[in-house]
């Protein structure tokens, strides 16, 4: 996919180096200069200029419509109502971190928040849509799951939303009949207009995100003057078009604007779920939506730190502050800025761009303030009034600067639009108002935003020298250093949110980021986050965040606090076993055998979300299926009582056996290469090793003589290594229900699962909870946890009927790939990215937890088809936050049967192991195994039969 942007001239052709974006996939443009296209001709001058840096040479341009996606977003207008981020693009507009989020970044902007939502769309989105178009000066949220997307030439994003915020805006209207079919679109109805349209029809906000098919494109492009005969607009660029009120109010089924052409596509719009819309088109709504934003939850659970802050709508960004705010000092935006305390502020002010002074400024109500670099050493000081627009003429008595009219202004300096050599039918946005200094000084800034200026014939002289009206302000901005600035700031600030972790956002941010960042700068890592005073979880990412900056910066050291951070995860867990010690009583007869067996599990949605610490910050969500292979449960253990006071463990599958007589040899379980690792740590847990037992003994001689006696342990696994089945959770899991037995512990399931997430840490393997609950609970089930260190999850049965019947079941192919791939290093790498909050990690694990809840309504209306497609979806997020998830040897397999797939994925973490694959029809299954019977990968690869298992764990005695 490729991401086009259309930009202002300076950004766009700076954009890729000042943002680092890879120029194979981000292209930027601006519209030609002069020319007035539309939102619809600037569209399709987007789509033909990236097709001719990406693909001119290659075909025609449908040609590479049909091969290459495009997400495009719409952001070059002139920002005249947003003076203070025209030269870096509205779409560049920095956002303050969301006191509830997690994950975001000191310097993030509107594209970074914007990105998640369109990618995700996108990504969902049926092939046949090839371009995904959005606007540049809003923000758009939804939380769940999205909807199913239909296919349809044009489809439409909507929210719903008040009558009262919706007139302001495009509308669609939907007949209550059909709510998913456009009908007509509306730009800004008045309340009156919606109250009469409302008794028959549905109404939503256009958000402008529309998805559009080929055909779509093509008509789009015609309207635009494209002649494909010729590959080329009829007028060398495009003619006007507006995408909105041409285009738009064409559409639907019975549409304000007839064009037969357009009104040959089909539409339809889709609701977003839980939907939020946020613009940034004007100064005000910077505070206002960023105020929105920040309030848009009250919940103190999810608000990280525990500061309180005096007035929420002053925000600082990028900045020093050096003054204390006053309650007077309301709707306050500051970003990339040095305020002294010599400055005196009223309320309602942007001020951006402004370097370190020692300036004496008092700035009243309203007015704004905006320094910006040009050529090498200079600056250009634009003062603006917070309800500006610059539209109009400059001379006008209705043209408004700072309160009042421009001429008003010069005559208060003794000076005339005469004086500057501007006519007075002069564009506000074309007036060279804004004066050009080689050095900025603090009296004349003040001489230019008081009310009542003094006489002062050297700032006089000095503002006529050299003046730029906001359009060339625009067009000669230095961003580059615009951007050193800003980083400058940036980093100063670092060590302050540090020292102020528990009043600031310091932990909750993208803190891999923000070790690349602090890393950068000489500044000494901030005071580590003591035991027992600090919740653990920030303790652990405390000490990721200091083994990342270490590691940027190439100190060695910075294994020691990655190994820290783990440890403190684990050691946690294993203290919460510690602290409920159990009194092994073995109560079996010597002639008797406990003989536990497990099936394995095969997950369909929301893997990941089980693993800490994401499950400990979020809550984690699963389904997953419990099923039985080849006719048996593959996962068993056998416990035989000892007379003699000894631990003996055989492996059944691996032929290979220890006699234990020592705690020494016991408690080895978390060394490299130790043997039987999973039952040793479960026999600690059963409390022969003093740390687990109520009633600790000297010797483990004197250990089992007080449990009853020895205890020989036999285990068999008919299942590879690296299935990605959950067995080595499972064969814990399995043998803490043995154990559990044998000695009398009254362990249920939920405990034994428990015990089980504590005994992989034991382990220092790590891992999540759902592949023990997977295998020991029956059936297929969605399984819920809430955030916290307690993971036991709420488990709700789902019906399994559909999965059960004869055709159905004879669709889903369970395959052995032969290739085997160990999860541990994937697992470490991706648990770093969680106690990092990492931006490239938790919006992908974010999307596995809502898709669970989408699959969990999905099996509960027992549909195959879209069980198939869920199960896809999942593999598909399971690929994007891992890359080695689907390796071309895996990927050679499923080619040849593709056509007849409606889902299929790995199992576990991929790469690996068993494929889950949900053919099309029964006659699609037979040919899949024909196919890889035949054709087999390997001399490993097989068919795998299986079913349901309806008991889970069982335990019984002979």
């Amino acid at each position: 996919m490729k991401y086009l942007l259309s930009l202002p001239p300076n950004l766009a052709d700076q954009f890729n180096q000042l943002e680092d974006k890879p120029v194979e996939s981000w292209f930027s443009t601006s519209d030609p200069p002069e020319s007035k296209l539309g939102s619809g001709g600037g569209t399709a001058h987007l789509l033909n200029a990236a097709w001719q840096q990406f693909g001119g040479a290659q075909g025609g341009f449908f040609d590479w419509v049909k091969e290459e996606r495009s997400l495009m977003i719409h952001a070059g207008g002139q920002s005249r109502r947003l003076p203070g981020y025209a030269p870096s693009g509205k779409i560049l507009t920095p956002i303050p971190v969301l006191r509830w989020a997690r994950g975001q970044r000191l310097q993030q902007h509107l594209l970074d928040l914007q990105m998640p939502l369109l990618e995700e769309i996108m990504d969902q989105a049926p092939n046949s849509y090839r371009s995904l178009i959005a606007s540049g000066d809003v923000l758009v949220r939804a939380t769940g799951e999205l909807p199913q997307m239909p296919e349809v030439d044009v489809l439409c994003m909507g929210i719903w939303m008040s009558p009262e915020r919706v007139s302001h805006h495009g509308v669609y209207f939907m007949n209550r009949q059909s709510p998913e079919t456009l009908a007509f679109t509306l730009q800004k109805p008045s309340i009156a207009t919606l109250r009469e349209k409302a008794r028959d029809y549905l109404f939503m906000i256009d958000v402008g995100i529309w998805l559009l098919s080929e055909k779509a494109l093509k008509v789009l492009m015609k309207k635009c003057g494209w002649q494909d005969g010729e590959q080329q607009f009829v007028n060398g660029v495009p003619d006007y078009y507006d995408l909105y009120s041409d285009f738009g109010q064409s559409l639907g089924s019975d549409p304000e604007v007839l064009d037969p052409e357009v009104q040959e596509l089909t539409s339809a719009v889709v609701p977003l779920p839980a939907g939020e819309f946020y613009h940034f088109g004007r100064s005000r709504e910077l505070i206002e939506s960023s105020l929105a934003l920040q309030n848009q939850t009250q919940d103190q659970r999810r608000i990280f730190h525990r500061y309180i802050k005096p007035s929420q709508d002053i925000f600082v960004l990028n900045s020093r502050t050096d003054l204390s705010f006053l309650p007077e000092n309301r709707n306050c935006w500051i970003e990339n800025s040095h305020v002294p305390e010599t400055w005196s502020l009223s309320d309602s002010h942007v001020l951006t761009g402004i370097p370190q002074n020692n300036w004496t400024l008092t700035l009243d109500s309203g007015l704004c303030l905006d320094v910006v670099p040009i050529g090498e050493t200079k600056y250009c000081i634009r003062p603006y009034g917070m309800e500006d627009v610059f539209r109009g003429a400059v001379g006008a008595a209705d043209a408004k600067w700072m309160g009042k009219t421009p001429t008003d202004w010069l005559l208060a300096r003794g000076l005339t639009l005469a004086d500057l050599e501007v006519e007075p039918g002069t564009d506000l946005q074309k007036a060279p108002l804004f004066p050009v200094v080689d050095a900025l000084d603090g009296d004349f800034v003040q001489w230019l935003i008081a009310d009542v200026p003094t006489d002062h014939a050297a700032h006089r002289a000095t503002y006529v020298s050299q003046r730029l009206s906001a359009e060339q302000i625009s067009a000669q901005a230095r961003l580059d250093r615009l951007y050193q600035q800003r980083k400058e700031f940036r980093q100063e600030c670092l060590p302050l949110l540090a020292r102020n972790h528990s009043q600031s956002i310091f932990y909750q941010l993208d803190l891999a980021a923000l070790a690349e960042d602090f890393a950068e700068t000489d500044h000494a890592l901030p005071a580590v986050l003591e035991a027992g005073s600090h919740d653990p979880i920030e303790q652990a990412h405390d000490q990721m965040f200091r083994a990342a900056v270490l590691r940027h910066r190439g100190d060695s050291d910075w294994k020691a606090h990655d190994r820290a951070a783990f440890s403190i995860l684990r050691e946690t867990l294993i203290d919460m076993a510690k602290n409920q010690p159990v009194t092994p009583q073995r109560k079996v007869l010597s002639d008797q055998i406990v003989w536990a067996r497990s099936p394995i599990r095969l997950d369909l949605a929301g893997g990941w979300t089980d693993t800490p610490p994401y499950c400990m910050n979020y809550g984690g969500r699963v389904i997953n299926v419990a099923v039985e292979l080849n006719g048996q449960p593959p996962i068993q253990v056998y416990a035989k009582p000892l007379d003699r006071p000894e631990i003996v463990i055989r492996s059944i599958d691996q032929s290979y056996e220890e006699r234990i007589t020592r705690f020494e040899d016991l408690g080895n379980y978390d060394q490299l290469g130790a043997s039987f690792a999973i039952p040793k740590a479960a026999l600690a847990l059963a409390g022969l090793l003093p740390d687990f037992s109520s009633n600790p003994q000297s010797t483990l001689a004197l250990q089992l003589e007080q449990a009853g006696g020895g205890i020989e342990l036999s285990l068999l696994a008919a299942v590879p290594k690296g299935s990605g089945l959950g067995t080595s959770s499972i064969l814990a899991a399995t043998v803490l229900g043995a154990l559990s037995n044998f000695f009398e512990l009254g362990w249920d399931r939920m405990e034994i699962g428990h015990r089980t997430l504590v005994l992989e840490q034991m382990l220092t393997s790590g891992g999540g909870w759902q592949d023990q609950y997977g295998g020991i609970l029956p059936g297929i089930k969605y399984l819920e946890t809430q955030p916290g260190l307690d993971q036991r999850p709420l488990v709700r049965w789902l019906p399994d009927h559909f999965l059960r019947h004869p055709d159905q079941r004879s669709r889903m192919l369970l395959y052995y790939t032969g290739i085997t791939r160990v999860a541990q290093n994937i697992l470490g790498e991706i648990v770093r990215g969680m106690f990092l909050n990492s931006s490239t990690h938790l919006p992908h694990v974010h999307q596995l937890y809502h898709h669970a809840q989408r699959t969990y309504e999905v099996v509960q209306g027992g549909d195959y088809d879209q069980l198939a497609a869920m199960i896809d979806r999942t593999w598909h997020l399971n690929q994007a936050l891992d890359e080695g998830t689907n390796p071309p040897s895996v990927a050679a397999i499923l080619e040849p049967v593709v056509p007849y797939l409606g889902g299929a994925k790995l199992l576990g973490a991929g790469g690996g192991g068993f494929l889950l694959m949900m053919a099309k029809d029964p006659e699609a299954a037979v040919n899949i195994r024909q196919q890889l019977t035949n054709n087999p990968p390997n001399d490993l690869a097989r068919f795998v039969d299986f079913a349901i298992s309806d008991t889970g764990l069982q335990v019984t005695r002979s």
